[in-house]
């Protein structure tokens, strides 16, 4: 019996390799999505893409329009299945405002066989707004505007997931990373 497994593993050398990684971080602009994608993405170790970043390697200035939208969420999700299809981990980090947007990450990672954990960021109204009036030199154009905007069309996550409140310190927020998610990577 072991001659078989051999010959079985030897036959296919992926045949024992665990299934890769896809952790989605969700939630509002100004939340911190980033500041948490960011600690697991090294933590992991794992590639990460950010949906600001992808936004704007497609435009130069963008609009935040629901074509704009769609075109950046098909490149976000291009690049996590590639990055999952060679057997990376990855962490991707969107505000995946519609149930259909996480379905469609959770089915990139169906079909590359990779295990797919969600991550619910948020934080109080009257903190992301001072974030967000305060941010500079970010990858992300959202303005308070954007925000009230993903805030009336926020729906919650409908799947399992692990919520971080990012209202506190750095450090606090690591430390619910690290016990509500990352022990289970080990």
């Amino acid at each position: 019996m072991r001659a078989n497994r051999v010959a079985y593993v030897l036959a296919d050398p992926t045949a024992c390799m665990p299934s890769p990684l896809l952790v989605a971080c969700c939630g509002l602009p100004g939340v911190g999505k980033s500041t948490v994608s960011a600690y697991v993405a090294e933590q992991l170790p794992a590639t990460r893409h950010r949906s600001d970043e992808v936004r704007h390697d497609l435009f130069d200035d963008p609009e935040y329009t629901p074509a704009e939208g769609r075109r950046t969420y098909d490149e976000l999700l291009d690049r996590t299945r590639a990055g999952l299809d060679a057997g990376e981990a990855v962490v991707v980090d969107g505000t995946f405002k519609h149930v259909h947007d996480r379905d469609r990450i959770a089915s990139v990672a169906t079909e590359t066989g990779a295990t797919a954990r969600f991550v619910h960021v948020t934080c109080p109204p009257a903190t992301v707004r001072d974030r967000l009036r305060s941010r500079t030199d970010d990858a992300s154009d959202a303005d308070v505007e954007v925000y009230q905007q993903h805030r009336e069309q926020f729906e919650p996550p409908d799947r399992e997931h692990v919520t971080v409140d990012n209202s506190g310190s750095l450090e606090d927020t690591y430390r619910q990373v690290d016990r509500r998610l990352l022990p289970e990577q080990g």
